[in-house]
């Protein structure tokens, strides 16, 4: 059960969700189309996407902008709030290159280059 008086619970709340926190880093290298974090996120199906960043929109951790034209334009970026998430984003992969032994991020080009 989630204590909404604790700090860490009530972070948790909001980064704990499956693909949000990878979605908030991949939005910490600044603006996004949708298409772009799809494709940077291999595995996420556009439904659970849209979910989290409609989630992320409702906690003002992410904006979106959309641009008038044709077709329209829309792209997703971080909020002041987001962006004071990304320390605890680069305290995580800290931890994993120096306790897990892992050194990079897999990105959506590794796993297309892998399969062929």
């Amino acid at each position: 059960m989630s204590d909404p008086t604790c700090p860490v619970c009530a972070t948790a709340d909001i980064i704990c969700g499956k693909w949000t926190i990878l979605v908030i880093r991949d939005l910490a290298e600044g603006r996004s189309r949708f298409c772009e974090l799809e494709r940077s996120l291999a595995g996420i199906s556009p439904r659970t996407l849209s979910l989290r960043l409609r989630a992320l929109e409702e906690q003002a951790i992410v904006e979106r902008h959309t641009y008038p034209e044709v077709p329209p334009r829309v792209e997703y970026s971080l909020t002041a709030k987001g962006e004071a998430l990304v320390p605890l984003i680069d305290d995580m992969r800290r931890y994993g290159s120096e306790w897990l032994g892992v050194q990079e991020c897999a990105t959506a080009d590794d796993a297309v280059g892998a399969a062929a």
